[in-house]
């Protein structure tokens, strides 16, 4: 059944933006949530990124410190 603007009683004006309302805000804070997810995403991506940098360079900074030992007392 096809409604009017005209067919409508001020109440049905009334609360169809408030309808409106509700799909909009959730569809905002649906999207919301993804661009948080993603950005979480892409810095635990970063962080893991780092800390394997950090335990290579260690582990050569360590394997060098036990050559130069070696080194001193060879």
């Amino acid at each position: 059944m096809l409604t009017t603007l005209a067919g409508l009683l001020p109440s049905d004006l009334a609360v169809a933006p408030l309808r409106r309302w509700a799909v909009s805000s959730q569809q905002r804070a649906r999207r919301n949530a993804m661009l948080a997810a993603t950005e979480c995403a892409t810095r635990r991506a970063v962080r893991d990124e780092v800390d394997s940098f950090l335990v290579r360079t260690q582990t050569a900074v360590a394997t060098v410190a036990d050559v130069r030992q070696i080194a001193a007392h060879g």
